[in-house]
């Protein structure tokens, strides 16, 4: 069995292991793809560290070639509860200092003193939620977890609540009576199913992407990784793949993703990622943006007057 907590994530791996049998055997793994000539199955998690660290090569991904793949999104269950006493992590507090080091490692802004001051119990709440807006619309449950991972990682808001949980699910436009009764119901069987799959291809941590094609082919990206390692699991399925060309300004990219963060622009625009910050704080000034400052780094946000 791994002995590592599982919120100790290697940023050099770019691997957030969960206590399971290490394995890479995928037998028995016959999952095709049928609505695109790629499938992705992302196995992630609300909380885990290293999934916030790859969301701007998974966001470029979808802008280059979003038109040839599917994506399933997984919940993996990263922290069950806190029985866990090993690997330097046994209790909320530890997990602060190693959020902050992981935030500068992948430039992306996490504050880790969400473990100080409203510690989470477990990421399965957050987790079952998801679930429950995927029951409602799938586009929109990828809009809530963006949503509920800028709460935690910037806000430091306790994502195990279901204030959080339900302003999240307004935000995105989910009906959140039945997001609720989902919530209570049904998504906790989903939540189960996609622990029982991962258990079969053996998940060991996130973020993990499975890509197949249509005859059962596949290729498996574990951890973060830059973004060539996606794009290249992505042509050797699919070499014909079609890649879009598409429009770099401000305003373009931030009408496909209303938040980003300096180092998700500049992978996007491909603007020097020393030249990201004062490009965006010029937009603020001129009011066409919004930002959002925390002590590891900012957010920026579509003027919600001008949205």
């Amino acid at each position: 069995m791994e002995s590592n907590n599982p919120l100790m994530c290697n940023p050099e791996t770019g691997i957030c292991e969960i206590p399971t049998i290490s394995s890479n055997s995928t037998e028995g793994y016959s999952v095709f793809a049928k609505k695109k000539p790629v499938k992705i199955i992302y196995y992630t998690d609300p909380i885990c560290s290293s999934c916030w660290g790859i969301e701007p090569q998974l966001r470029k991904l979808k802008m280059e070639y979003g038109n040839n793949f599917e994506i399933d999104y997984r919940m993996g269950g990263l922290l069950p509860n806190w029985s866990y006493n090993s690997g330097g992590i046994s209790k909320p507090s530890d997990v602060a200092h190693h959020w902050d080091e992981v935030s500068a490692y992948y430039d992306m802004p996490i504050d880790g003193d969400v473990w100080l001051e409203d510690p989470l119990a477990s990421s399965y709440p957050p987790s079952i939620a998801f679930k429950a807006a995927q029951m409602q619309d799938n586009e929109k449950a990828i809009l809530f977890l963006r949503e509920i991972r800028e709460m935690v990682f910037l806000q430091k808001m306790n994502i195990t609540k279901w204030e959080h949980l339900e302003l999240a699910g307004k935000k995105v436009g989910l009906d959140v009576i039945k997001f609720e009764v989902d919530y209570e119901g049904n998504a906790k069987e989903l939540f189960e199913e996609d622990l029982k799959l991962g258990r079969e291809l053996s998940v060991r941590g996130f973020p993990t992407m499975f890509f197949t094609d249509i005859t059962g082919n596949r290729e498996m990206v574990y951890g973060s990784k830059p973004y060539n390692t996606f794009e290249n699991a992505l042509l050797k399925l699919y070499p014909n793949a079609n890649k879009t060309n598409y429009e770099k300004a401000w305003s373009s990219i931030f009408s496909q993703y209303c938040s980003l963060t300096a180092r998700e622009y500049s992978e996007l625009t491909g603007t020097p990622r020393n030249e990201c910050e004062k490009y965006l704080d010029d937009l603020v000034s001129m009011g066409k943006l919004e930002k959002l400052t925390t002590k590891q780094g900012a957010l920026w946000k579509l003027n919600s007057v001008i949205r």
